[in-house]
């Protein structure tokens, strides 16, 4: 079974949700408000996290913001909106994928599945130390050194870092990182790649832009030589 914290404050539809997904090899665990969502999710350690977005006492991409900062756990967000707002900004504050209200619960039922096996894709233990200068990766504990002192990333960071580091010296397009972070295509509009790699530049003092260097039209380069 897959433990879900359902972050739902619709009673009607955090009953269907539940009794739907609980027939099969999903137990549901509800959550009614956004502030005590983290609180929550620490205390529960769910296998996946379904998270409306209006909800009362703390809006839902905060949530989805606090979880992601913490956690590589699978984020579904459920929207109300037809344009591609809601998708967009969730992308950018680490969410996996989205299913749009009315709720189709067979429809649910395969994007937590699919997410699932994605999840279980990669979830293989990597043990690897990545070197570069003054820049210290060890992957068995998602621990980054720089400089000497430990460098604190917030998970998304982290990831980004990692991936860019994996493949030094070669330009990665933005589409190509987030196939490799999220599963997903880049559709031209989400700006959480770039969001992410200022974030880096400011921490690891780049801001000449040599370390992570931005290839126009193309993407972007991790420079193996330049971290010292």
């Amino acid at each position: 079974m897959y433990r879900v914290m359902l972050v739902e404050d619709d009673a009607r539809l955090a009953e269907l949700v539940t009794e739907y997904l609980s027939g099969y090899e999903f137990a549901v665990e509800l959550v009614t408000r956004g502030d005590v969502a983290l609180e929550r999710f620490k205390e529960l350690t769910p296998d996946v996290v379904i998270l409306d977005l209006m909800l009362p006492g703390l809006d839902g991409m905060v949530v989805c913001r606090q979880i992601r900062d913490q956690s590589d756990v699978p984020i579904l967000i459920l929207t109300a909106r037809e344009d591609s707002y809601d998708e967009v900004s969730g992308l950018e504050q680490g969410a996996d994928d989205f299913v749009n209200k009315p709720v189709q619960p067979r429809v649910l039922l395969a994007r937590l599945r699919a997410l699932m096996r994605r999840t279980q894709a990669k979830s293989g233990v990597d043990a690897r130390v990545l070197q570069f200068g003054a820049l210290r990766i060890v992957t068995s504990d998602r621990s980054v050194v720089w400089r000497g002192q430990p460098c604190v990333l917030s998970n998304t960071e982290y990831k980004l870092l990692l991936v860019l580091a994996e493949a030094a010296g070669r330009v990665l397009s933005r589409d190509a990182l987030l196939k490799k972070m999220r599963g997903i295509e880049f559709d031209g509009l989400d700006r959480s790649i770039d969001n992410c790699i200022s974030k880096l530049r400011r921490k690891f003092d780049d801001a000449e832009s040599e370390k992570i260097k931005t290839v126009w039209g193309e993407g972007y380069l991790f420079s193996p030589s330049a971290w010292n």
